[in-house]
């Protein structure tokens, strides 16, 4: 079974390979920026906590992304400590910077997904629709720069949408609580 999942992410990474030109390697390395330290999603967290009508949803944000990072940055990635595809593909050439740590599962992708997970549950549409396009773009940048395989980014939008979700649950025991 893990022999036949290494396979696939081999074969992925190699399709996606294909789509590598000088104008989709900036793109991708953009997009895949937004995603770094969840810098994107915490600048999203400034209009919805200042918004009476969103504030929930940004502090919600906000908690879904430290649950996130302590399972899944902290633990996990610790505990598996899988080696990144830019460290055992030396021949790639490297579009960024190879990132420092592990690789399963995909930061970038739990924290979008976490936020996509709020956002389904405490914001309109016009809000979910543009988090959740980006969200999928970040965690395609990931496989596109080649610095996770399929399954870390499968795994980190599992990750995330379980934390998101649960974030949810959480916050509204806090916020009873409190109240």
């Amino acid at each position: 079974m893990l022999k036949k999942l290494k396979e696939l992410d081999l074969k992925v990474l190699k399709a996606i390979k294909k789509l590598h030109n000088h104008t989709n390697n900036r793109i991708m390395a953009v997009i895949t920026h937004l995603g770094t330290g969840g810098s994107v999603w915490f600048a999203l967290c400034i209009p919805l906590i200042i918004s009476r009508q969103l504030r929930t949803a940004g502090l919600n944000i906000l908690l879904s992304l430290f649950i996130t990072w302590l399972i899944g940055e902290i633990t996990i990635k610790r505990l598996v400590a899988r080696v990144r595809p830019s460290e055992e593909l030396p021949e790639d050439e490297q579009i960024i910077k190879r990132p420092k740590f592990y690789s399963f599962p995909s930061g970038h992708s739990a924290s979008s997904f976490s936020v996509v997970a709020v956002t389904i549950l405490r914001c309109p549409l016009w809000i979910i629709i543009p988090v959740a396009i980006l969200a999928a773009l970040i965690a395609f940048s990931r496989l596109y720069l080649r610095v996770h395989y399929l399954t870390d980014v499968v795994a980190g939008v599992v990750l995330g949408l379980g934390c998101g979700f649960s974030s949810v649950a959480i916050y509204n025991i806090i916020a009873e609580y409190i109240a």
